[in-house]
């Protein structure tokens, strides 16, 4: 399979900064590009450790980046921890900062900060959740429907006695869709969840996404131990949604992410292909999200074409969390692409420009 594109930027980790992850950008109005990601400062890479979030800055369409800044950290919230990012252009202008706010495994919400001068200062949070818990949403998930709508997917975990320690907490998640009719102020719960209710599984629908199919249906998907991505659908704005079932998308329980080209309409969807089956050797860096691909459907996601490699099976590295942006001639992704070197597929962050022609060719 054909690789595409070129990296544009390489985020190793170094001393005093074992991992940097996930991440989303934004085209700003002086023409800049805007790319938000969770940096990790002291001497662990968990995701409980302590991380900002940073950002950094291209002129010219990606190709070249600035230094990274601060933009918020965890003290700014009395947390623990705060990351996975994703950002909005709201409709009064303002940039929107979605982030999770982790204050332990009782509780950990997204939260919304904006921002009317173009980054240079923020606002105060508005949380995304309702109700206090451990809900996992994942950078770059955030979605604008074309009724004006916000729609935030999220992964919730409970703990299976009242501690709060990791051995209590209980790796299978319920997919809840929560949702914003005025621009972020409030927040509410759709009518239902969704899970699998299988007793085999460990996962259930973890890390769960959405996007608008073009006759206003919404396609929610969520990573699972199953050998494939699990979908629901939704025909009223997410206001309810389907009994989950297996999707076309084969993977390991590593997330599935996508977009729509705003030139053309097409459907770019990038995920992990081979799910983890029995013989199948599983590095302990990669956690088997490797190869990364990507694929264009041209009829809203029901069939699939132009399979191309973003990062190679052999190369070995573990590959998740993939940003998608489209720029005027080319499309950026950001993803978490830890090599052997790094311990841990999380602890790298690459962004890779594709030129469209090149996607299209």
């Amino acid at each position: 399979m054909e690789q595409k594109g070129t990296i544009v930027l390489d985020l190793r980790p170094v001393e005093g900064n074992p991992r940097n992850s996930e991440g989303a950008f934004l085209d700003l109005y002086d023409g800049r590009l805007m790319f938000a990601y969770s940096r990790f400062t002291g001497d662990s890479a968990d995701d409980i450790a302590k991380a900002c979030i940073a950002a950094r800055f291209s002129s010219d369409g990606g190709d070249t980046w600035s230094g990274d800044s601060v933009i918020a950290q965890p003290e700014d919230h009395d947390a623990l921890n705060i990351m996975s990012v994703s950002l909005l252009r709201m409709t009064n202008g303002d940039i929107g900062l979605f982030y999770l706010l982790r204050y332990g495994f009782q509780d950990m919400r997204l939260h919304l900060r904006r921002s009317s001068d173009e980054g240079l200062t923020w606002g105060e949070p508005v949380c995304c959740v309702p109700a206090a818990g451990y809900y996992v949403t994942n950078n770059d998930r955030v979605v604008r429907l074309s009724s004006g709508r916000l729609v935030v997917p999220a992964g919730f975990h409970r703990m299976k006695t009242s501690d709060s320690e990791w051995g209590k907490f209980d790796g299978r998640a319920v997919t809840f869709f929560f949702l914003s009719d005025d621009d972020g102020a409030t927040w509410r719960e759709a009518r239902n969840f969704c899970s699998i209710g299988s007793p085999h599984s460990q996962s259930d629908m973890q890390e769960p996404g959405v996007i608008e199919l073009a006759n206003g249906t919404l396609w929610g998907w969520a990573r699972t131990d199953l050998g494939c991505q699990y979908e629901t659908f939704s025909s009223d704005g997410g206001e309810s949604w389907s009994t989950p079932a297996p999707s076309a998308f084969t993977s390991p329980c590593s997330p599935l992410s996508m977009k729509r080209n705003p030139l053309n309409g097409d459907l770019l969807a990038i995920w992990n292909p081979i799910p983890a089956y029995n013989t199948r050797k599983i590095e302990k860096h990669s956690w088997g999200r490797t190869p990364l691909i990507g694929a264009v459907s041209k009829d809203d996601g029901r069939t699939w074409c132009g399979h191309f490699a973003v990062e190679r099976e052999e190369d070995g590295n573990g590959c998740c969390y993939t940003a998608i942006h489209f720029t005027g001639e080319a499309v950026l992704l950001a993803y978490c692409a830890g090599e052997e070197e790094d311990g841990i597929c999380l602890s790298r962050l690459k962004v890779r420009k594709i030129a469209l022609s090149e996607l299209q060719a």
